[in-house]
């Protein structure tokens, strides 16, 4: 997270917005950084595969930002609890700076169904995962 912090930190001094590998690498480093470890901690732990739940929480942590992207656009301040739009007066690159609004809810739902394949494996004791995956694409806050 600290990596992804700090490449965070280092795109909004830098000359050039970054492209759409780039803003994935820094998520994946952030967020996605954080919710992996969160997902495949335990399995890990147990001595059990935790390949699925690091393919599953790749796919959530993405669609996490991306959703967390269209909702600086589109959102509520008061739902959300902050600032909104920030992103764009700063001239920031994000998803949806990149996809467009429907690109970036496109690709949401992709990563959502990509999160649900990969618990597969786990059958119907993995619902509540894919709930929250779904979650995460649908909130307002």
């Amino acid at each position: 997270m600290v990596h992804g912090q700090a490449l965070d930190i280092a795109a909004e001094t830098a000359a050039t917005p970054l492209d759409l590998a780039q803003i994935t690498r820094l998520q994946q480093a952030k967020t996605g950084a954080l919710i992996e470890w969160s997902a495949t901690a335990g399995a890990v732990l147990a001595g059990a595969d935790p390949a699925p739940l690091a393919r599953y929480s790749r796919a959530l942590g993405l669609a996490f930002q991306l959703a967390d992207d269209i909702l600086d656009i589109e959102g509520d301040a008061d739902a959300a609890g902050k600032r909104l739009r920030k992103d764009a007066s700063a001239g920031k690159a994000t998803f949806v700076s990149l996809l467009g609004l429907e690109g970036a809810r496109s690709r949401a739902r992709e990563l959502v169904a990509e999160a649900e394949a990969a618990l597969m494996p786990f059958g119907a004791d993995g619902e509540t995962l894919r709930q929250a995956a779904r979650f995460v694409i649908e909130r307002d806050s």
